[in-house]
């Protein structure tokens, strides 16, 4: 039966198949899945990481893509009758619609496609009133974004945006080899923690996002510049912060302070909103 259902990872949706046991455990005690949680994993693949929080959790849901690969995980864990398999693609799921009891949070884990990564993280953020936290297998680089502070090389929007809304901490790195195939990158997971409350709340969140976006475009100009195009009338005097200051100097909480000061003005039109 398990030749039958041997699958060949696909290149079209970012598949590398975990199959280090040690690994594996290591992530599954990283999550510390309880009897009674919500858990939703993002492309399950094999199955690997999904048997060891089954047998913590019965309650989980995965959502994959790869319609080929479901028959296999439906027979793997037929004898867990909480286990659902959806078949969708993540970027255009509604997550939210999994947390169904009142007060119900979710608990995501995933070996993300690299291919996808970034636009699927802000996508799940969007639910994050919803989500205690997230586990993920993200390409190393990626974690580095996410867990860099001001000044660093990797700090960028990815950086800014997520910490504005979680606790970011990067785990423990995952060597190629972990995988069949062995990517060409190294791996790493990270935590995802949403702040109950946020410690830099900004009145217009979509503002902030287009600052932070289009500072992030003009990284190597001072502020100055690189805010001109999107607030023609603005006077680099003003600002609350050193107009000479370059985009990747800023905290999250300045950035916020930013975007208090820029509701102020009138957006160029020709910028995207």
């Amino acid at each position: 039966m398990d030749n039958f259902f041997q699958h060949k990872a696909r290149k079209r949706f970012g598949q590398n198949f975990l199959v280090d046991e040690n690994i594996i455990e290591r992530i599954v005690r990283a999550i510390g899945p309880k009897e009674t949680d919500k858990l939703v994993e993002i492309g399950p693949g094999q199955g690997a990481i999904t048997a060891l929080l089954l047998d913590k959790c019965p309650s989980l849901t995965a959502v994959e893509l790869d319609r080929d690969l479901i028959p296999m995980l439906q027979f793997k864990f037929r004898n867990y009758p909480e286990f659902t398999i959806i078949e969708k693609d993540a970027l255009k799921f509604d997550f939210g619609s999994l947390a169904q009891g009142e007060g119900e949070q979710l608990r995501i884990v995933g070996n993300l496609p690299y291919n996808i990564s970034t636009p699927l993280l802000f996508h799940l953020l969007s639910f994050r009133g919803k989500v205690k936290d997230m586990h993920f297998m993200l390409q190393k680089e990626v974690v580095d974004r996410l867990s860099a502070v001001p000044g660093a090389k990797s700090y960028g929007r990815l950086s800014v945006m997520t910490q504005y809304f979680c606790r970011v901490q990067g785990l423990f790195p995952v060597p190629p080899q972990s995988f069949r195939p062995a990517p060409k990158v190294d791996s790493a997971i990270v935590r995802l923690v949403p702040h109950q409350a946020l410690p830099h709340p900004a009145n217009d969140e979509a503002l902030l996002e287009r600052i932070v976006s289009v500072a992030f475009q003009q990284r190597r100009k001072t502020l100055r510049n690189a805010l001109k195009p999107l607030f023609p009338e603005l006077d680099p005097n003003q600002l609350p912060l050193d107009a000479g200051r370059r985009p990747e100097t800023l905290s999250v909480k300045e950035y916020v302070e930013l975007a208090e000061f820029c509701s102020k003005l009138t957006p160029s039109p020709d910028q995207p909103q």
